[in-house]
């Protein structure tokens, strides 16, 4: 691996600095303390008293611990956003206080952008004002349709800093995070931005929500044994823990992070997506979709897969897709080649979110080369075709490039590599 200088990429595009990441999480508040806990392997699972109280079948969830929510919003703008603007608000505002970029950095509010990514858009805030007023539409609070919007996150992001460049909402499903980092990168690298905004979002933690996907039987029900439920890879897996989250990057043109002297985290360097167009719900079983996803966003990244020093599994905790990803994984980089991570174990699944946080977390993890233990991973059947990180953190050379992997319903697929400055 070639280390990169200058402000180019070597297809003469714009390299991408990331110098900002703010979350809003299960596993914490703030980016060292949900770094700590996923090293650690601390699941974060409990039993939901809303889910209890409504008699859902799956009653365990992994929810945001609580913070000083005022400190971010005003009581007037709490009445007006849901629960999943909330959280991306306040993890942008982390965000772009970290990379000291309140005043756009010095760049015009024209160039700058907010691409966000969300599994589930306004569906919670449709369920609860639907169970509220389904027999008084009359008495329905006036802000329902600005609550409700799937772009209404990104939107009050964008208002609330006035950035009036690009403001786009991207749907693909449990990929979306990872999706809109992407795109959000290509327009920087293109130069239709300078900088942007760019992350995921979802509330999920609903009765109709949880009810469905249980209803599936894709969700894990240890309703005894939360901290035992999500279990990325174990031959005991039996499906996902839902939980909520936001998690930001604030993302800049190279040179223009150099120029106002910004500590620059790394570098989004390659992306890639796809489709399987297979089924509705389940991956390809032999993961060849998803491997020429992977094989993309690290050409993207004009590295070879050698250059990769571990790989952030999408790692649900579903027999199918863990199968099949393990299989991915080893079609892009051999059997047993580098270590393979899954945060999931820790944090459950933030659908928009959770790409998001693997990415930024990823890149933390690359850059102290330090690749976090799986959850909850005992043994694996697909041991034989990935080296499953157990036990403990491995270490790693620091500063090499990680792969972030996200796979959703609708067999969308998105792979990011994130080099450490």
């Amino acid at each position: 691996m070639t280390a990169r200088r200058g402000a180019r990429r070597p297809d003469g595009g714009h390299r991408v600095a990331v110098t900002g990441i703010g979350v809003k999480t299960p596993a914490g508040n703030e980016v060292q303390e949900a770094y700590e806990t996923v090293l650690k392997a601390r699941p974060t699972a409990s039993v939901s008293e809303l889910l209890t109280a409504r008699g859902v079948s799956v009653r365990i969830a992994c929810l945001v611990p609580p913070f000083d929510v005022e400190s971010y919003l005003t009581r007037r703008e709490l009445r007006q956003i849901d629960r999943a603007a909330t959280l991306l608000l306040c993890a942008a505002s982390d965000a772009v206080a970290s990379a000291g970029f309140a005043d756009c950095g010095g760049l015009s509010p024209e160039r700058v952008g907010v691409q966000i990514g969300t599994g589930m858009g306004g569906l919670a805030s449709m369920e609860q004002v639907t169970t509220d007023h389904w027999d008084s539409p009359g008495d329905l609070p006036v802000h329902t349709v600005p609550r409700t919007m799937a772009n209404s996150a990104a939107s009050r992001l964008a208002l609330r800093y006035g950035y009036q460049g690009s403001c786009t909402t991207y749907s693909s499903a449990c990929a979306s995070g990872t999706t809109a980092i992407g795109e959000a990168a290509r327009r920087i690298r293109h130069g239709e931005l300078d900088a942007a905004l760019a992350g995921g979002v979802d509330a999920p933690v609903t009765t109709v929500i949880v009810g469905a996907f249980a209803k599936m039987r894709a969700m894990s029900a240890r309703n005894g044994e939360p901290g035992l439920a999500s279990r990325p890879f174990d031959t005991d897996r039996d499906g996902f823990v839902m939980a909520e989250g936001a998690a930001v990057l604030v993302l800049e043109r190279w040179e223009s992070a150099l120029a106002r002297g910004a500590t620059v985290l790394g570098e989004v360097a390659g992306y890639a997506d796809n489709c399987d167009a297979f089924h509705i719900v389940a991956p390809i079983e032999d993961g060849g979709t998803a491997a020429r996803c992977m094989r993309r966003a690290v050409a993207d990244a004009g590295l070879a897969p050698a250059d990769i020093g571990h790989v952030n599994a999408h790692g649900t905790s579903t027999v199918l897709n863990d199968r099949a990803e393990a299989r991915a994984i080893e079609r892009v980089f051999g059997a047993g080649t580098l270590p393979v991570t899954a945060m999931k174990g820790v944090t459950g699944h933030l659908i928009g979110g959770s790409g998001a946080l693997e990415a930024a977390l990823g890149l933390l993890c690359a850059a102290r080369g330090e690749v976090p233990p799986i959850a909850n991973l005992r043994s694996s059947p697909e041991a034989a075709l990935v080296d499953l990180v157990r036990s403990a953190p491995r270490r790693i050379p620091p500063g090499r490039p990680v792969l972030s992997n996200s796979f959703g319903f609708g067999g969308q697929n998105a792979s990011l590599v994130l080099t450490p400055a």
